[in-house]
């Protein structure tokens, strides 16, 4: 089923959305894209649960479904029975942002038309509208993401469209009562990285920087999943005043509402990075094992803080020379500057 032209009759996309955080978040970069190029498009997003509520603060998405699969996981029933009740929807074209095989399965076994998405794990059959990544000519995930959008390989439309999350006032307000959140000179700290140790910026660097700020009259949020409680909870052990734990105590919409209210976001290369961005605030990017060239912070105020050595970007979750010199050697006292700059601006 090929379209072709500028479309501006009714359409019904399915985005099949990534499984990770920040990629979910960039993956809204496309529906600003299917927007721009079909007026009347309607999009709906297929989502892991433990992503799918972002789905729900994005400006453009009608609607979002949950698949209740966990990462890695293969669970060919519950992909059957998920594909059975989008099928009763009859959507036009699903566009799968994930590489994998089984991601393509639901979309196939939705009778979905047109199904396009990367070539990826051999993909030949469930997907109808396959492409051939060339990591060169897109090497932004952003860029092969809204490529998809487009009826083949193309140039993109310059400059692009950045990603969108809406905050909930209700929300801020509950949040802001329930945690005592100050609503002036706030800094929101982000240690985790689900990805690794090679993402995470070393939790004694996180607490001398806290200690630094609280001194100078900044409440500082620590925010994170439940499996970033550990972490900070020693950053919280060596700041002695003025720091909020929040890590484990808040779920993905209330993180959405809470960094809404953040006057800056300090943040490793993470998902809770993405979503900041995303909503507009200031942000303060640290980058270790990854690099700039392929998830940069897409915010029109963005700080990136990282080192040129010879070793990175290596990708990796750990440190494969054992020293983490990248994340070690950035050192609290620039990231106190990167701070202050930001507020006098």
């Amino acid at each position: 089923m090929a379209h072709t032209g500028k479309r501006t009759s009714a359409l019904k996309i399915l985005i099949v959305a990534p499984a990770w955080l920040g990629d979910m978040v960039m993956a809204h970069t496309l529906v600003r894209v299917l927007h721009g190029r079909y007026p009347d498009v309607r999009i709906e997003v297929l989502a892991p649960v433990a992503t799918r509520a972002l789905a729900e603060r994005m400006p453009g998405v009608a609607a979002s479904h949950a698949l209740a699969v966990g990462h890695r996981e293969l669970a060919l029933g519950e992909r059957w029975s998920c594909a059975r009740r989008l099928a009763e929807l009859r959507f036009d074209q699903a566009i799968v942002l994930p590489n994998s095989f089984k991601s393509a399965l639901v979309p196939w076994w939705a009778g979905i038309p047109r199904r396009t998405g990367w070539t990826g794990e051999m993909r030949f059959g469930l997907l109808n509208d396959r492409r051939v990544l060339d990591k060169s000519n897109y090497p932004l995930m952003i860029e092969r993401f809204m490529t998809l959008g487009q009826d083949g390989p193309g140039q993109l439309d310059t400059p692009y469209p950045k990603p969108q999350l809406l905050s909930d006032p209700a929300g801020e307000a509950r949040l802001r009562e329930q945690f005592g959140l100050a609503e002036e000179r706030t800094v929101a700290m982000c240690p985790g990285a689900d990805y690794g140790p090679a993402k995470r910026w070393p939790s004694e660097h996180f607490a001398t920087t806290a200690r630094a700020l609280a001194g100078m009259g900044y409440q500082v949020w620590l925010l994170g999943s439940a499996g970033d409680r550990g972490i900070c909870d020693d950053i919280e052990s060596l700041v002695p005043k003025s720091l909020v734990n929040m890590a484990g105590q808040t779920s993905l919409t209330d993180v959405v509402d809470v960094l809404s209210q953040a006057e800056t976001v300090v943040s490793n290369d993470s998902g809770l990075m993405h979503i900041a961005c995303a909503l507009g605030r200031p942000v303060i990017a640290l980058f270790g094992s990854t690099s700039t060239q392929f998830t940069p912070p897409l915010a029109d105020d963005a700080t990136v803080l990282e080192l040129e050595l010879d070793c990175r970007p290596c990708y990796q979750r750990e440190c494969p020379l054992g020293h983490l010199r990248c994340l070690r050697d950035l050192k609290p006292e620039s990231l106190v500057a990167a701070v202050v700059a930001g507020a006098v601006q």
